[in-house]
């Protein structure tokens, strides 16, 4: 299995800023499966459609990837608040 960044460095992924569902940031295991990744525009459209309120924050991630499992997962690269 590859790790983290030999899949951010694929030529094949492409960096993304996003609102990343997630109900407990803090433990995060880094990478979401496609269903709780919103694509942004930009960085400060992420930022200014988070809300914490609801679990949504703003980050900038990779992917999608496809796992051993067959899920479309995208990786953290980082929080952007």
């Amino acid at each position: 299995m590859p790790t983290i960044q030999q899949i951010i460095q694929s030529n094949k992924i492409e960096s993304i800023y996003a609102l990343v569902y997630t109900p407990n940031r803090q433990r995060s295991r880094h990478r979401f499966p496609e269903n709780c990744v919103f694509k942004m525009d930009g960085e400060q459209e992420a930022k200014t459609a988070a809300n914490p309120n609801k679990n949504l924050y703003p980050a900038l991630i990779c992917g999608p990837s496809k796992s051993s499992e067959g899920y479309m997962l995208y990786y953290l690269i980082e929080w952007l608040d």
